[in-house]
């Protein structure tokens, strides 16, 4: 044993370094372990969302530019098969986040979305989490894993143009009126007190 200890002692760290990641890649276990340390600079409370409303004269960039309407023609597949649209959450505030079990930052923030949906999800504000995983049966095990009860989907058909992005996650929020009023790319921690203020504002009417 005293022989076996010794030739690993030998061994170059970054050798070492090398198996250990190797190892997490081929397990799957790489996405756990970045996410969780993603998670750990989350719970530093420096990664906010900006809770600036866009308008008029606002764009997520700061330049010039109209106002971001949404598009409620967003055809949505539960993890139980059943079929359904942002058209019938319109009237509704919607916290509307493109996620995947591949992305570390998006498993990092899930659980202050978890806990920001169990502290404001009401009948004036819904919870769209839509997975992008090629593979539907890959996050529904993913959320039972985690226990996760925000409702959860995936795209039926094309992406509108209007949610479209490069980086995931990405948040949008969407007020009644059916103006993109912000948008997040890249994870944050929404589980703050002016971030749930945020919402309830936006929940009353003439608010933006």
């Amino acid at each position: 044993m005293n022989a076996i200890t010794e030739n690993i002692k030998k061994i170059p760290g970054w050798i070492i370094t090398g198996i250990v990641i190797g190892a997490l890649y081929l397990t799957g276990l790489h996405t756990e372990v970045i996410g969780q340390l993603q998670r750990i600079i989350l719970a530093t409370g420096f990664i906010k969302p900006t809770i600036e409303e866009i308008n008029e004269n606002t764009s997520p960039s700061g330049n010039t530019a109209p106002t971001l309407v949404a598009d409620y023609n967003f055809n949505l597949l539960s993890l139980n098969g059943e079929q359904t649209s942002l058209e019938s959450l319109k009237g509704k505030v919607i916290f509307l986040n493109f996620w995947a079990t591949w992305c570390p930052p998006c498993i990092a923030e899930m659980p202050n979305i978890q806990s920001l949906y169990e502290k404001v999800n009401s009948d004036k504000i819904a919870f769209v989490m839509v997975s992008l995983d090629q593979d539907p049966t890959k996050a529904q095990k993913f959320i039972q894993k985690k226990g996760f009860t925000f409702p959860v989907y995936t795209h039926n058909g094309s992406l509108p143009i209007s949610y479209e992005t490069q980086v995931i996650p990405t948040t949008f929020i969407i007020s009644p009126e059916g103006q993109i009023v912000t948008r997040k790319d890249g994870m944050a921690d929404y589980d703050n007190q002016e971030f749930r203020e945020f919402l309830q504002r936006l929940t009353q009417p003439g608010k933006i």
